[in-house]
């Protein structure tokens, strides 16, 4: 990463705030009847200082200004469904024993992406909340996958907005996670609905 890339990426950190805080965003406003969905991508090298500027910016800035938020750690909450349905040993056991491959499918199934929304908007009582913040996007990959779980979600999430910390490229149309290929295997798989929270710089 050069010094240019590294500036850009601390620039774009520094608008994150007053974006969020806006009452555009807070209020949906100018979206054209779309869900408030909007995604910060950044480099997926940077993933240890994206979070650190959330815990010790953000969340501290948002409870400041007196918003209710949450922070959904999309791994960690994978993690807590596969414990509550009891099967996280049980994976854990499969990975080791045979592989990713032979564990894979039953983690897809079990954390099927509207199966998912429903338990982390049920968790959180996403209603009561002025704003939604998601983390763990690249560590619950693959067995979750984004595109799919947005597109689940926009039945629950209502008027609140969610933003999403995407360690990869988003260009308003394509998710690249990691800045690699799409999360899917053609052109046209991205989620179409979520708004760049920022002008991507990576």
């Amino acid at each position: 990463m050069t010094e240019l890339e590294k500036q850009r990426f601390h620039d774009r950190l520094n608008q994150i705030l007053p974006r969020i805080t806006s009452d555009d965003l807070l209020k949906n406003r100018g979206l054209g009847n779309e869900i408030g969905f909007h995604v910060f991508d950044y480099p997926a090298e940077c993933e240890e200082e994206m979070r650190d500027f959330v815990s010790t910016v953000i969340e501290p800035n948002l409870a400041k200004q007196g918003l209710r938020f949450h922070t959904v750690n999309l791994f960690d909450l994978s993690i807590q469904l596969l414990q509550e349905r009891k099967l996280l040993d049980k994976a854990i056991a499969m990975q080791r024993e045979k592989g990713n491959d032979a564990a894979m499918p039953g983690l897809r199934s079990v954390l099927k992406e509207d199966k998912l929304a429903k338990h982390l908007t049920e968790t959180i009582d996403v209603g009561q909340q002025d704003l939604v913040l998601m983390m763990g996007i690249g560590a619950a990959y693959p067995m979750v996958r984004l595109h799919t779980l947005l597109s689940a979600l926009h039945a629950y999430m209502s008027d609140t907005p969610l933003v999403v910390f995407y360690p990869g490229r988003y260009d308003g149309v394509s998710l690249r996670l990691f800045g690699l290929s799409s999360e899917r295997n053609d052109a046209n798989a991205a989620y179409y609905r979520a708004f760049q929270l920022l002008k991507s710089g990576n």
